[in-house]
């Protein structure tokens, strides 16, 4: 930081200046002189209240940013006009806030509380996301505030409290499942920390297969015996289930013979050789998985034609690779069968791109989730130009909720916004 209150009137390097001198360098024309001022941590707090009003954005995150700030000046700048102001205030009044509370008598923690809560509601995503990122894991965030976090619509600020927050209670996560929640939300409850029996019960009543397959592969989620055979029995025809299905802590005789008879071969050793099966169930498993074994291989006849059992979405796939490969898989590529409304052929390419299984890819698009698929054309290197057609066309998003380029022709959300997008997509494939 520049040292010009200094040089101003002699002296060191973070030298105080006296009241008088702060009141006239509050109205110094040079805006960084303002900004310098304002980072003061010993400034009189009726100096820092004066330039809440001051003309540049910058000098008012700097009175953001500062500690000393008093509460009624931060009440002050939960309401400023400036995106910046407002985020720089929701990082600092969010450290600020463990042990705060609604109901708060003293007349500061009033005003910090309001603060938080205007900044908790603010019309801006990355605000909001700054609070949620803060309090996630904090065990004595305000609660009212963590609820309305939780409940918001965008993942980038419900998500992380979801996934982490201990402030929620079970009736919490119960009501959000039983309303409806989206995959997303589903997933990051999924994820939690020791997901208590009930709240498992609610998330398999979903039937969601991403969310049960998250929840499956959490070693600490407390599933009921009879939970885990109920979701066996619907296991046969979803794959992603059954290796979490397998590396389960414990499983019952039902569970154990079950995917015996359907998973895949490379599953069964790890099947055959767990510790919390008696000799006699693994016994019969290892039956059970040596007459699979056993069984002779279908031969075609002679003089039988090979079929060609090849899928459209993997003949689609098999091409872009090919075409990647000779390095002419690029966005003029993915317009062009963007224009025939090739779903296969974008798919395979989207799958391509951005080194995602082609299956994870095409469960991806049936999400029908429009910044899920704006992250995924990021990642795959296309323009902003190319998500409008992808959302409607593509993955079947409603007119009214596709999200279209900005008025410069860019991506409607920041990269980081679409890194975090792109990850949530890929954690519930």
């Amino acid at each position: 930081m520049k040292n010009i209150i200094g040089k101003l009137f002699g002296g060191g390097k973070g030298r105080e200046v006296t009241y008088e001198q702060a009141k006239e360098l509050a109205n110094h024309k040079d805006d960084e002189v303002r900004r310098e001022l304002a980072s003061q941590a010993e400034l009189r707090p009726e100096i820092l209240y004066y330039l809440t009003d001051d003309p540049s954005s910058v000098v008012r995150s700097e009175v953001a940013r500062n500690n000393a700030t008093p509460a009624q000046a931060d009440l002050l700048l939960a309401k400023d006009i400036s995106d910046d102001v407002r985020a720089d205030l929701a990082a600092k009044i969010s450290r600020l806030a463990p042990g705060l509370t609604a109901n708060e008598q003293d007349q500061v923690k009033v005003m910090a509380y309001e603060a938080l809560e205007i900044l908790a509601r603010d019309q801006v995503v990355r605000v909001r996301q700054i609070i949620s990122e803060t309090l996630k894991d904090i065990a004595d965030a305000p609660p009212e505030i963590i609820r309305q976090l939780a409940w918001d619509a965008e993942m980038l600020v419900s998500g992380p409290i979801l996934e982490y927050s201990p402030v929620l209670t079970d009736d919490d996560l119960i009501e959000i499942i039983n309303r409806g929640s989206s995959t997303g939300r589903l997933s990051a409850i999924s994820k939690r920390e020791n997901v208590s029996v009930s709240v498992v019960d609610a998330i398999v009543e979903t039937t969601d297969e991403a969310a049960i397959g998250l929840l499956l592969a959490n070693k600490s989620a407390q599933i009921r015996e009879e939970t885990l055979d109920q979701i066996v029995e619907s296991a046969m025809k979803v794959e992603s289930w059954h290796a979490p299905l397998v590396a389960r802590p414990k499983l019952s005789e039902f569970a154990a013979m079950s995917l015996a008879k359907f998973v895949a071969n490379n599953l069964l050793q790890a099947l055959t050789s767990r510790k919390d099966l008696s000799p006699a169930i693994l016994a019969r498993v290892r039956t059970v998985v040596n007459d699979r074994l056993d069984e002779p291989e279908q031969k075609t006849p002679d003089n039988a034609v090979d079929e060609d059992v090849s899928t459209p979405l993997e003949e689609a796939f098999a091409k872009a690779k090919t075409l990647h490969a000779k390095g002419e898989l690029g966005e003029n590529e993915v317009i062009s069968s963007l224009k025939k409304k090739d779903r296969f052929a974008v798919v395979a390419a989207l799958s391509v791109l951005t080194e995602v299984s082609v299956i994870s890819m095409e469960k991806a698009v049936r999400l029908k989730d429009p910044k899920g698929m704006v992250a995924i054309a990021w990642k795959a290197g296309l323009s902003a130009k190319t998500i409008t057609p992808l959302q409607r066309d593509i993955a079947g998003v409603a007119d009214d909720k596709i999200l279209s380029p900005t008025a410069t022709g860019q991506f409607p959300l920041s990269d980081s916004d679409m890194e975090w997008q792109f990850e949530a997509v890929a954690d519930v494939l």
